[in-house]
Parts: C-alpha cells; sequence; structure tokens
C-alpha cells in the first residue's frame, strides 16, 4: 500500500502535466541526447539544461492563464527595454560580429530568447482586453507591438530569432481574426518589397539566399554548410549508417553539429526511417497543441495556445528546410534536439503554457 505522504507528493508532481505533451517532448529529448553524444562532448550539459527545461514546465503548468496575463505587459517591456541596451544603445556583448548578449556579471543573457514568449502573450493579451470590439486599427496596433522587438532583433544581427519572434506574434494575430483580406495584402505588399528589402540585408545574408541558389559557387565558403549536411542526410539511406557510425559528423565535415545542424547527424545515423519517426513525433505535438488551443475557453488562451504551438511548427521547419537546402541558413535550433540552454527552457515554458492552458479551462477574469 502507498503511503498518504507519497500518494499526496505524486499527484502534486503531476498535477496539471499533460501525458501526451510530456512523453512526446521526451521523446524527441532522448534521440536529441543520443544524437548530441554522438555529435560531442557535451551530453552533461544537455541534460542539466533538461533539468531545467522540465521545472520551467512544471512552474508554468501551475499557473492560471488569468495570472500569466498579468506578466505579460512587464515583459514585453522590459524584453523590448534590453534590446533597446543592445542597440541602439550597443551595451551588448559582441561575438562572432553581432551583439545579441547582455552582462549580468555572474552571467549573461540573450533579451530575445524573452521575446519569444513575452511576445505572444503581450498580443494574446491585447486582443482579449478588446475581444468585444475589435476593429481593423487593432490588428495595426498589433502589428506595431510586433515589429518594433522583431527590427531589435534583426538589427543584432539575429535574423533566425527575429523570424521565430515574428512569426509568434503574427499567429496570435492570425488566431484573433485577422481577415483574409489583409493577409493577401500583406502578402502582396511583401513581394513588392522585395528589392528594399534586400538592400536592408547584410552581406552575408545576401550570400545565404544567394547560396540557397547554387551551394557549388562558393563550396568551400558560404556554400560548405549546405553541400555537407545535404551530403550527410542523403548518405544516411533508408535506414541510416547506426549511432555513432556517421562518417560526415565523426570526420568533422559537418559545422555546427550539435546545434543547427543536429538533424544532419540524425539523419545520417537515423536514416529516412529515423525521419519519419521524427517527423511523426512533431506532428503529435502540434496536433495536441492544436486541440488545447481548439478546446480553450477563452480568447486569450485560444490565441496564446495556437501561437505557441504553430511556433514549435516553425522552428522544425525552419530548421530542417535550411539543413535540407530549401531554405536559406538563418540559426533556427530544431526544438528539443539542438544543444542549447536558454533556447531549450524557452521550449519547455511553452510546453508548460499549453498544459496550464489545458488544466485550467475556467474563464479569464476580463
Amino acid at each position: 500500500m502507498i503511503p498518504p505522504v507519497v500518494y499526496r507528493f505524486h499527484a502534486r508532481l503531476v498535477r496539471n502535466v499533460d501525458g501526451t505533451l510530456l512523453i512526446t517532448t521526451l521523446v524527441i529529448m532522448g534521440f536529441g541526447l543520443a544524437t548530441i553524444y554522438s555529435a560531442s562532448d557535451r551530453t552533461a550539459n544537455q541534460l542539466m539544461n533538461l533539468c531545467a527545461g522540465l521545472v520551467a514546465m512544471w512552474l508554468f503548468a501551475q499557473l492560471p492563464p488569468q495570472k500569466m496575463m498579468r506578466f505579460a505587459v512587464p515583459l514585453y517591456v522590459v524584453g523590448v527595454a534590453l534590446l533597446v541596451l543592445i542597440w541602439p544603445l550597443g551595451l551588448g556583448i559582441k561575438v562572432n560580429g553581432a551583439r545579441r548578449w547582455l552582462s549580468l556579471g555572474v552571467t549573461r543573457i540573450q533579451p530575445a530568447e524573452m521575446l519569444k514568449i513575452a511576445m505572444p502573450l503581450m498580443l494574446a493579451w491585447y486582443f482579449h482586453k478588446h475581444e468585444a470590439m475589435l476593429r481593423i486599427r487593432h490588428y495595426a496596433t498589433a502589428g506595431l507591438l510586433l515589429l518594433v522587438p522583431c527590427a531589435l532583433i534583426a538589427k543584432q544581427p539575429d535574423l533566425g530569432t527575429a523570424i521565430l519572434v515574428g512569426g509568434a506574434g503574427f499567429y496570435v494575430i492570425f488566431f484573433a481574426g485577422l481577415p483574409w483580406k489583409i493577409i493577401i495584402g500583406m502578402t502582396a505588399a511583401g513581394v513588392l518589397a522585395t528589392p528594399f528589402v534586400w538592400s536592408l540585408l547584410h552581406d552575408y545574408q545576401r550570400r545565404r539566399i544567394l547560396t540557397l541558389i547554387d551551394p557549388n559557387s562558393d563550396p568551400l565558403g558560404s556554400g560548405y554548410h549546405i553541400i555537407q549536411s545535404t551530403i550527410a542526410i542523403g548518405s544516411g539511406g533508408p535506414f541510416g549508417k547506426g549511432w555513432l557510425q556517421g562518417t560526415q559528423t565523426h570526420l568533422e565535415f559537418i559545422p555546427e553539429r550539435h546545434t543547427d545542424f543536429i538533424f544532419a547527424v540524425f539523419s545520417e545515423e537515423r536514416g529516412l526511417l529515423g525521419n519519419s519517426i521524427l517527423l511523426i513525433l512533431y506532428l503529435i505535438l502540434i496536433a495536441r497543441g492544436l486541440y488545447i488551443s481548439a478546446n480553450a475557453s477563452t480568447l486569450f488562451a485560444r490565441v496564446l495556445a495556437g501561437s505557441i504551438t504553430l511556433s514549435f511548427f516553425t522552428y522544425a521547419f525552419v530548421n530542417m528546410g535550411m539543413v535540407s537546402g530549401i531554405l536559406p541558413v538563418v540559426g533556427v535550433p530544431l526544438p528539443f534536439m539542438s544543444y542549447g540552454g536558454t533556447a531549450l527552457v524557452t521550449l519547455f515554458i511553452g510546453v508548460g503554457i499549453l498544459m496550464s492552458i489545458r488544466s485550467h479551462r475556467m474563464l479569464v477574469k476580463k
């Protein structure tokens, strides 16, 4: 017989935890840890990151959505203020030509990561506040709230994170009922603005796009990443070369093999079969998140859950696309697979928010 104190501890531990989300993410993490072990010596660090992520997930799963709303505006304001310290004030730490970090003495933080959660929270709060009288001006205001941090992040420069933050914000606006005529108009305007946007890109960003069209134009320079990753993916065949048997990996042809290009390592070792299983796991994660969004009881919870879920899709789609050579290399990690601390904790916070929305199906106080 289980002692009452043990039973109560177990009940409290699993309270508000969604089994489908937890098991799916842990299985993906298992694949990730095995691949990181094969690609580098950072498995122990990633296990510590996993523990931190699970703690953050559990804490957010216990936090009711109505309490999350209280943090939406402060988190957004603090996040934007920290981005301003990096650019234009220039107080950030410069690493590999980019200013993305702020030093806090004993550690350093990447404020852009905060916006991956703060941005959808802020916009979800904004639309919830104006739910009864949504007009075009509200969507325009939301677009401005989204544009400011995305522009600041892109100027660091960090195009990958700007895409993720921009995507998370756009999904909130879309789920809040953005009219299709506006979406079509924005798409047309984006196409027409392509020459102007091209002039704003950094030289290395232009080279990445040109390299996407013809990687062999610079096989030892900007095309090296794509060429080596596609070779690794193709060499995996139907069933892969086996764990720890990837030649492209262990001969160090694949760059950033434990972070942005971990999918190439996984593909070489696990092959098409492993890739198919990984895709199914991501589809389960996304389907569960969309189910939670569809069954949420308030606009705030619905658009927030939808945004977080489709952000997972954006992570996976952009990473797999750039590693496979169908999208430019923009520095986006593969969710729950790539090595990372802040990014992994942010992803688990997103999972925790989904769990909270599923378990707290009460009306959010206005």
